[in-house]
């Protein structure tokens, strides 16, 4: 068990993470709040976390990174090396994704330990279940510390790092409006490494936004090298829907439901809409009243509750 140090959740930033704020305190520096707000006046009305901005604001100040595809097996040995690794895992209600600091293990009770930013708490999960939901995003695993005690660890494949630190900077560069560069800067990272499940899954999404049929190819080559991308079959979903293709729609949200049920909320609505274009209605019924359970705040819900009274 690593000892993290307690930082409070208000003290967090959109560029300045609360991991990237508890791990820099780990090693022993308080990262300059001050420049940080001054970065994320660039993100106006931003929700969420900008990881890559945290990130080179640790390495500003004296810290190195490295962003891997891990194992378990990997993750151990990080902790055992008392360095706090950085895990990207699954969301909930309409979050997507959210980072995670592990600060330990329970071989004998088969647990991987979680920081949670409370006094005298620990988060734990079991190991095959937070296995199974890690690998969704590809078993990221990001590491800041002291470059004399990064330099201890040896990525088995260098360029596979390198593409993954460029699907963060394409992250930053669409949040920028700066769609362009986003995708070439992603073309770049599956250049580096044509298995990036994330790049592909990134690239598939980006494209989607611009209603461009080529989306679906990187989706399935996402898939193909990561089998549970959750991301890449809900994007499918998403590309069929607004093509009004409603069959395989249904098709790739009800993949994507049975890797995870839990992990986004909305998805049920998109389905239920896709079922209801084909007359399912009673299965489109049972989709609403999904979402609302897991979208308790849902800003549509007089509108979804009236549908479920129709049907």
């Amino acid at each position: 068990m690593l000892f993290l140090p307690l930082v409070e959740e208000d003290e967090e930033n959109i560029c300045l993470p609360l991991v990237i704020t508890v791990v820099s305190r780990y090693w022993g520096l308080d990262l300059p709040f001050s420049e940080a707000k001054e970065i994320a006046k660039k993100y106006p009305s931003m929700r969420g976390s900008i990881m890559i901005e945290g990130i080179e604001l640790a390495e500003r100040h004296g810290l190195a990174s490295l962003i891997l595809n891990s194992t378990i097996k990997e993750l151990k040995k990080t902790v055992d090396m008392g360095i706090p690794p950085i895990v990207i895992l699954p969301g909930i209600q309409d979050t997507v994704q959210h980072a995670s600091i592990i600060s330990g293990y329970d071989e004998v009770e088969k647990t991987i330990m979680h920081y949670l930013p409370h006094p005298d708490t620990v988060g734990a999960i079991p190991e095959q279940k937070f296995d199974q939901q890690w690998a969704e995003d590809g078993r990221l695993m990001l590491l800041v510390a002291p470059p004399d005690i990064l330099s201890k660890v040896n990525p088995e494949n260098k360029e596979m790092e390198r593409s993954n630190r460029f699907c963060f900077i394409s992250e930053r560069l669409r949040l920028q409006r700066k769609l362009e560069d986003a995708i070439n800067v992603l073309k770049k990272a599956i250049e580096i490494s044509k298995n990036n499940s994330t790049a592909l899954c990134l690239l598939g999404g980006m494209l989607n936004d611009q209603n461009s049929p080529d989306a679906v190819q990187y989706y399935q080559k996402s898939i193909e090298y990561n089998k549970q991308c959750y991301l890449a079959y809900r994007g499918l979903g998403n590309y069929y829907l607004k093509m009004k293709d409603y069959p395989n729609a249904e098709m790739y949200y009800s993949k994507s439901i049975e890797i995870n049920p839990n992990r986004f909320g909305p998805i049920y609505k998109n389905r239920g809409l896709a079922r209801l274009e084909q007359n399912k209605k009673t299965a489109a019924k049972e989709d609403f009243k999904t979402y609302l359970i897991q979208m308790p705040n849902a800003s549509d819900r007089n509108n979804i509750l009236e549908a479920i009274k129709e049907l």
